[in-house]
């Protein structure tokens, strides 16, 4: 028999997919088979899956904690915002259209059956499905036609637990306005509450999981401590990314307006030799780094001329004339070249720019996608690395007889004549130990022992044990019931 159990949040990024994954990671410990979904998420920083589709990164972290392979079918709606108005669509991990807003709203009713679809089929292999929401319930102005909270659950008839952020302030306001404010179909799926991020003693909330639960009639399952390790779990939501201060040798990476795919950083984060600083916009770049990093760009015509207006392009040339380097990922490595040419309009208007010019290449945008997990080597020190690509356009240019990586028998990426600027489209390719240590060797940054995978691995077990402590595990699988027939 399959179960389930939604959790949905009062607001948004309240801590949900940090709790399903850390629930996945306890309940698969207890023996269960656990399978982590997610009907609808907006995430620029996608997950590649081995069939070549790819999926919001906290289902794909998830699904590490559940000990199992992403699939395309634990994200079967992924928005990808492309503007401030506008998204393009991932079905079932291939993209199934660009979207305005508004005219999403109305594409949201077909988008249903593919994520009950994808629900099923998870549900078919599992004993537990963790359902995640997104935002909040208590939107109810986009209530008709929902797919992501309780328009799902009343689909496929999940209970919901409704998690509430502490940290942020007025918890009790946040769930009890929620059941104040949501129609009472909706509030009946909603059978237990969790207070997250609390900072201090939880038995000083004693009062006030009283107060929320005599005002709703809900189960407590628990008040959940501020988790200190979360930032050692590769991060989803860009407002989640921060710097860090470690060592002496700085890494800068300027954050960008579409800034997609920036798990890059979260290995370079975890060095006790490296501070790594993220650069907001109005402020320069470091004339001191020792590295910038670009990372990747959902838009990277637009970002390129952000990058400008920020003046950074000056800052770079500068870094680079005092013996700085720079790498450039996916969209960073095409700002970095000569040209950016679209000339059927993939990203805007057809368009020519020129590039920053620290590598001798130019890009030219292609319709098709490339997805794909890949293997590589890194050229200069022989060292394995796993990576995926996920990007738009081709590159070509003399630095690229200058190859950074070699994947089977072709080149990939360029370096410049100095050797001081390089780019590729791989992404994660730090997470690998060997080649992580081989380029910050090179670049007379100290590399520590550390293994960035296994600090995942006891950072999950740990984040299970916070929750085994903190919230009544044994609740939550009562609060879950049988998959109905769909």
């Amino acid at each position: 028999m399959t179960r389930a159990i939604m959790v949905q949040g009062a607001g948004s990024n309240v801590g949900k997919s940090m709790i399903v994954a850390g629930l996945a990671r306890a309940f698969t410990r207890r023996g269960l088979v656990v399978r982590p979904f997610k009907p609808q998420n907006m995430s620029n920083n996608a997950a590649v899956t081995a069939d070549g589709g790819e999926i919001g990164r906290a289902q794909a972290l998830q699904a590490r904690a559940a000990g199992v392979a992403p699939s395309v079918h634990m994200n079967p709606v992924l928005l990808k915002p492309e503007t401030d108005t506008g998204a393009q669509v991932i079905v079932q991990g291939q993209r199934f259209a660009t979207l305005r807003a508004r005219d999403y709203a109305k594409a949201k009713p077909q988008l249903l059956a593919p994520a009950v679809d994808s629900y099923r089929r998870l549900a078919a292999e599992a004993e537990l499905v963790l359902i995640e929401g997104a935002g909040s319930p208590a939107e109810i102005n986009l209530r008709a036609g929902d797919i992501a909270n309780m328009g799902f659950a009343e689909a496929v008839e999940a209970p919901v637990i409704l998690v509430g952020d502490i940290d942020r302030g007025g918890v009790i306001a946040q769930l009890v306005g929620t059941h104040a404010i949501l129609p009472p179909p909706d509030r009946d799926r909603i059978s237990a509450f969790a207070v997250n991020k609390f900072r201090g003693d939880v038995r000083l909330f004693d009062d006030g999981v009283t107060a929320i639960a005599e005002r709703t009639g809900w189960t407590p399952l628990g008040v959940i401590p501020w988790f200190a390790d979360a930032w050692r779990l590769p991060a989803e939501d860009v407002m989640d990314v921060a710097s860090r201060r470690g060592g002496a040798f700085k890494v800068v990476v300027p954050r960008l307006n579409r800034l997609a795919n920036f798990d890059d950083l979260d290995p370079l984060a975890t060095e006790p030799g490296l501070s790594v600083e993220i650069i907001e916009a109005g402020r320069p770049l470091p004339l001191d780094a020792d590295l910038v990093l670009i990372p990747g760009s959902k838009s990277t015509i637009a970002d390129l001329a952000h990058f400008r207006a920020q003046g950074w392009d000056i800052d770079l040339a500068a870094i680079v004339r005092r013996g700085g380097h720079v790498v450039g990922v996916c969209g960073g490595y095409q700002m970095l070249g000569r040209t950016i040419a679209d000339p059927e309009g993939i990203e805007g208007a057809a368009t020519q720019v020129p590039g920053l010019g620290l590598l001798d290449v130019s890009t030219v945008m292609r319709p098709q996608k490339h997805l794909r997990l890949t293997q590589a080597t890194e050229v200069e020190s022989g060292a394995a690395l796993e990576g995926y690509e996920i990007h738009l356009g081709e590159t070509t240019g003399p630095d690229c007889a200058r190859p950074w990586l070699r994947v089977g028998d072709r080149a990939e990426g360029a370096v410049s004549a100095s050797g001081r600027v390089r780019g590729c489209y791989l992404h994660g390719l730090f997470a690998s130990d060997a080649f992580r240590a081989a380029v910050l060797t090179r670049l007379g940054a100290p590399v520590s022992a550390r293994s960035f995978e296994t600090e995942v691995e006891e950072t999950l077990d740990a984040l299970a044990a916070h929750l085994e402590s903190h919230m009544d595990l044994d609740a939550v699988l009562a609060q879950a019931r049988p998959v109905p027939e769909l």
